[in-house]
Order: structure tokens, then C-alpha cells, then sequence
């Protein structure tokens, strides 16, 4: 991909991950003839990355450039836990991080620089390691987040692998959360998606007090888990694996020189689930439809609107990691999924109302819940 010169250009995109990616195709979509350059240090945009998404999170005004992200789409999904499963009829979808790239280097051509790595990022300008300096009216660095303190958050780690089977597992639909399985290291559950009749994603994750990840162990504990259902694993066709922040205290953002921050260091993210892609669908929608000049004020608008949805996930993530035994977690999300099907799917488009958070406190606590103290849940504010 051609790097071009160093004329200047109306918006820098410094990142070519989920936030920016999409905001970079919404702009595409609204504003064509923006001058618009994303800078990517990878060999290629999206990284290596599952992004799964619930009905509702993407509106309709968004269709037509998420859309053709999506590689599988699946009627709805179930979830497990001792004594208690469910299945829900609520459509899920993936994208995948290749399909995301490739769609995102057609769709912007020269306007996306891969295997640029961005050094200093200012209000106006970029600078890259090999010496060239971009300069744009406006500039977004989304190069993912920050440390987070470990005395503040919990973590969702994770080792997921694509595998092929020998024969056709029979999975009709995604298993969310099985959480039948030994619990240890905190709330443990397996997720798997089919992606056809002999391959599958399979992920052991935690949500964990500490962050430190043995992917070698996990990579193990999923063969194992793969074996039990029967299935014969025969390749093992990609490897990915994670440890997400998941914060009872908002961190305060530190502006990068003056550049405006987004995605994960912007604190676009659903700190109760590690989920990002409604969030940033969301961004996308409204940085996409102002004027330029008009740029920080609506980043403003949509950063205080996720402060504000933020707060009741950040006492979840309080009640789950400094309240509830780690041998216990899987209680409370086994509450959860008794709620009713749009309460959870408010829940993971950060979404909720009052009453959908009254919902979610009824009958508190399960046993393993300690309530002192116990944080205010409920705002008088009421967020749709």
C-alpha cells in the first residue's frame, strides 16, 4: 500500500483497530470527499481479533458499512451453568479480524497506511519512525488503552483456538457461557462459536483477579474441553488470546499531546463484558454525521454519554471482584441470564434503563455475595 507524501490531510486516524476502522468507514459512507488517512503499524488493519455482536447493536442507519464485516450470523445462542441452562432467541453475529482488514483496505485504498508505526501523536500532526510527519486538521489516536491499575480492576483473560474436527460437531448455534466446568482462577466458563459443520472457535476464559495469562495452560484446558464434547480435534487453525481490564473505577483519561483520544484509551468500552463493538459502532454514527470543526465537541458529548453508562457496569465489575467470593462469581451471571431477553441485551450494548437495573438487582444477593458495602447501583438518571 502506497504511504504517499506528506500533504496534509483533513482527519488522522492514528490506529486501525475496531474504533477507528469503523469511524473510517462511517466517514467514508457520510463524508467521501474527506481527505482521511488511517495509520496502522501492523502489516494489516484489525490485528488478530473475534468481534461478536448481539440483536440491536448496530442500527439501522449503520447497515450499510457494517454489514459486510460480518462473516456468521447464527438465529441465537445458549449459556450453561450448574443446574440451570437457557436458550436464547436472539440473533448473534462475528467479525472476523481478516475479514475486517480486507474489507477496510478496499473500502480506503490508499488512505490506509499499514506498517506505519506512529511515534508522537499531536493535536494537528503525526509523527512516524521512519521520519515523515503528517499533519491533519484533526487527529484520533485509538492505539489501544492504557494500564489500567491492577488495585482497580479485574481481568476477562483468555485463550481461544480455531480448530478443525474429524467429524461435524453438530452445534446449531454459539454456547456463550458453559460454566459447568471446574471453577478456578475466578469465574471460568468456555465460549464456542461453530463457523461450520467441522470447525469451531473454542475460548477458556476468566474473569480473574490477577491478569497474568498461561496461554500454554489454557491452550491445554481447551484440547481438553474440545475432548469431553467429543470433538476430535485434527488442526488447529489460529490461536488468540487476551487479558482485558475490567475497572470498578473510572481511570482519567491523559490526553496524548493534545490529540483526541478514542477507542479503549477513550474509555469506549463495556467494562462489565470487555464488549466494544456497540460502543464503538455508536462513536462511529456520531463523529460520522458533524463537520469537522464540529469534531471535538460531539467526542465531548459522546465521551460524558459513556461515562454516564459506565457507572452501573463499574459497580457490577465492584460486586463481582471485590464482593463475591471467586468460587461463587458464576452465581451472579447465572442470575443474569435469568433476566428477560431485552434486558440482556440492553446489558451488552450498555443501554440500560432504571428499570432494566432494578431487574438486575432483584433478589441480590446470591449466596457468595457479600454486600458491605456495597456501592450505589442505581442512578436517578435514567440512560436509554
Amino acid at each position: 500500500m502506497s504511504h504517499g507524501g506528506e500533504a496534509p490531510f483533513d482527519l488522522a486516524l492514528v490506529g486501525g483497530g475496531l474504533h477507528n476502522g469503523l469511524l473510517a468507514l462511517a466517514l467514508r459512507h457520510r463524508q467521501p470527499d474527506l481527505r482521511l488517512v488511517v495509520i496502522e503499524r501492523g502489516a494489516r488493519a484489525g490485528g488478530n481479533h473475534t468481534w461478536c455482536l448481539h440483536a440491536g447493536d448496530v442500527p439501522a442507519e449503520a447497515r450499510p458499512y457494517v454489514e459486510p464485516l460480518i462473516a456468521h450470523r447464527w438465529p441465537g445462542y445458549s449459556v450453561h451453568f450448574p443446574g440451570f441452562s437457557r436458550a436464547l432467541d436472539e440473533p448473534y453475529a462475528l467479525i472476523s479480524s481478516a475479514r475486517f482488514g480486507a474489507h477496510l483496505a478496499a473500502t480506503l485504498g490508499d488512505a490506509l497506511w499499514c506498517g506505519a508505526e506512529a511515534v508522537r501523536v499531536e493535536a494537528g500532526a503525526v509523527q512516524l519512525a521512519d521520519g515523515r510527519r503528517v499533519t491533519a486538521r484533526r487527529v484520533i489516536d485509538a492505539r489501544g488503552p492504557r494500564a489500567v491499575p491492577a488495585d482497580v480492576a479485574g481481568f476477562q483473560k483468555f485463550v481461544g483456538l480455531e480448530v478443525r474436527l474429524a467429524t461435524p460437531h453438530g452445534l446449531e448455534r454459539p454456547i456463550l457461557m458453559d460454566a459447568t466446568v471446574p471453577q478456578h482462577d475466578g469465574l471460568r466458563f468456555f465460549y464456542v462459536l461453530p463457523l461450520d459443520p467441522t470447525r469451531l472457535l473454542i475460548e477458556d476464559t476468566r474473569f480473574a483477579d490477577g491478569a497474568r495469562l498461561d496461554e500454554a495452560d489454557l491452550e491445554a484446558e481447551v484440547q481438553a474441553y474440545a475432548a469431553t464434547q467429543g470433538w476430535a480435534i485434527t488442526a488447529i487453525e489460529r490461536r488468540e488470546s487476551g487479558a482485558l481490564p475490567m475497572p470498578w473505577a473510572a481511570p482519567t483519561p491523559a490526553p496524548r499531546e493534545g490529540a483526541l483520544l478514542g477507542g479503549y484509551a477513550a474509555g469506549f468500552f463495556h467494562p462489565a463484558t470487555g464488549y466494544s463493538l456497540p460502543i464503538a459502532v455508536r462513536v462511529a454514527e456520531a463523529l460520522s454525521r458533524v463537520p469537522l470543526d464540529a469534531l471535538p465537541a460531539a467526542h465531548a458529548a459522546q465521551a460524558a454519554l459513556q461515562a454516564e453508562r459506565q457507572r452501573f457496569a463499574f459497580a457490577l465489575n465492584r460486586a463481582l471482584f471485590r464482593h463475591c467470593a471467586p468460587a461463587d462469581r458464576w452465581r451472579l451471571m447465572a442470575r443474569f441470564y435469568r433476566r428477560p431477553a431485552p434486558v440482556i441485551r440492553r446489558f451488552y450494548a450498555l443501554r440500560l434503563t432504571a428499570l432494566d437495573r432494578l431487574r438486575l438487582l432483584a433478589g441480590l444477593p446470591p449466596r457468595g455475595l457479600r454486600l458491605r458495602p456495597l456501592p450505589r447501583l442505581i442512578s436517578p438518571v435514567e440512560v436509554v
